[in-house]
């Protein structure tokens, strides 16, 4: 099998386990051409960090988004932003290079969804969405296809990670309280880079406008928790998963990508 040409934007601890993986051996299937970071430190430490192991290989810390897509990588994994993944998508695809993204929550923007679906249509590329910390993206797709779905995303957090959004209150360090209940779209407009697993399950069942979101805070709750559940009148079926880190997330982009060039797909 050809060796696949990999990219990174985003260059934070998720991407950092990527790395990992392939200098582990894990994606034997890939070799990292290129990162690039707005912080352009954190993308010269993950090239050093591919170049300065065994057997690595020329891997360049790019200053631009126009740079990375020059070394015309196979794909291009986005560990990033909701907002960055609205910059680089578009231009990605028409450079031929497919997407694998955890930044879902900038897809609730059914205008931008319908561009990145026609773009990759007409370039013959595909966006790979990571199911991340909730999974299970085979059963809620499954019973969406058999009709009359409801569904819900139910996430519990602590305060601390709600700093810096709307909703936030220092009340909330010692009073437990559901912060948010309404629709992943509008979770995600409230939340920009908290709820991306609210608007990966609605898309992989309901829809952002369908999919019913809370979000409930926990004073010294550490990590998150989701529920997922969706039904029809012949199925129901409950997703609950607990994360301590944003880890999972990381080693999720790795499944995916072991998925994209496996014989045998999980």
């Amino acid at each position: 099998m050809k060796i696949k040409k990999l990219a990174i934007a985003g260059c934070g601890k998720l991407a950092e386990i990527v790395a990992d993986a392939l200098i582990s051996g894990l994606l034997p299937d890939y070799r990292l051409v290129g990162v690039w970071s707005r912080t352009h430190t954190k993308a010269k430490h993950l090239a050093n960090k591919i170049q300065s192991s065994d057997g690595g290989s020329e891997c360049t810390a790019c200053s631009s988004l126009e740079e990375l897509l020059a070394l015309k990588p196979d794909y291009l994994v986005e560990s990033a932003s909701p907002s960055a993944l609205k910059e680089l998508a578009l231009p990605t695809l028409r450079n031929g290079t497919s997407i694998v993204t955890l930044s879902i929550g900038a897809l609730a923007d059914s205008g931008f969804y319908e561009e990145v679906i026609n773009t990759a249509r007409e370039t013959g590329t595909r966006v790979h969405l990571v199911p991340g910390a909730i999974g299970g993206f085979d059963v809620l797709r499954t019973a969406s296809l058999m009709g009359n779905c409801t569904a819900s995303i139910d996430t519990q957090k602590g305060p601390d990670s709600l700093k810096g959004t709307a909703k936030y209150d220092e009340a909330l360090q010692t009073e437990t309280r559901r912060v948010f209940e309404g629709s992943a779209k509008e979770a995600i407009a409230l939340f920009p880079t908290k709820v991306n697993v609210a608007v990966a399950a609605s898309l992989a069942s309901v829809g952002p406008e369908a999919m019913k979101v809370s979000v409930t805070s926990t004073p010294g709750y550490i990590g998150d928790k989701h529920r997922v559940e969706i039904s029809n009148d012949r199925i129901h079926a409950v997703i609950e998963v607990y994360s301590e880190t944003s880890e999972i997330a990381g080693w999720s982009v790795v499944n995916t990508l072991r998925n994209i060039t496996s014989p045998i797909v999980f």
